[in-house]
């Protein structure tokens, strides 16, 4: 394909200055109840969610139309798809993701640009020790809404992540994958 990288002589990658592949896995987020959030707080989640995934997209796109293509993966969440009280602008954003990733795989398709967005599930992360250890009860309604039966670790994504870098998702675009165990299936 055009956009990969060839191996050198010694069957070692040489960098070629290109850019083929971007990760926008930005994310942040503050729990609160929908009418305590300030408005700068909204704009923090918001910018460091959406905005910059967007900011760093166009950016790309230009490295990779050079390149002859490229591809795009965007971390939204499950909270893209579900909501809950205390995630009022973390969902919105994550929300904004999945939008923005069908949005802009229509737009680069022909670019052979391929735009794709994985949906962690209920991850063991830091950010969501902290809820676990905000929101009562979180833990034990994740386990019970889960079929796999446990959180997940960040390692469950590196198969999605290798599929969508790789030149066997030259035709998937602008989809939102969950990586949930299940947990979207009975949400």
């Amino acid at each position: 394909m055009p956009h990969r990288v060839a191996p050198s002589s010694r069957g070692r990658r040489r960098n070629s200055g290109r850019l083929d592949i971007l990760v926008n896995n930005a994310g942040t987020n503050i729990r609160k109840q929908p009418q305590d959030y300030t408005l700068e707080e909204w704009n923090t989640i918001i910018a460091t969610n959406l905005t910059s995934a967007f900011v760093c997209s166009q950016a790309a796109y230009a490295e990779m139309l050079k390149a002859g293509g490229g591809k795009i993966i965007n971390i939204g969440s499950m909270m893209s798809i579900f909501g809950a009280s205390f995630t009022t602008p973390y969902a919105a954003s994550k929300g904004g993701v999945v939008q923005m990733t069908r949005a802009l795989a229509t737009a680069w398709a022909k670019d052979n640009i391929q735009v794709n967005a994985v949906l962690p599930g209920w991850i063991d992360t830091d950010l969501t020790r902290k809820g676990r250890a905000e929101v009562e009860g979180l833990h034990e309604r994740v386990l019970a809404c889960t079929p796999a039966g446990r959180w997940g670790t960040p390692e469950d994504h590196a198969g999605i992540a290798v599929f969508l870098a790789s030149a066997a998702s030259d035709f998937v675009t602008g989809t939102a994958i969950p990586v949930c165990g299940g947990f979207s299936v009975q949400g």
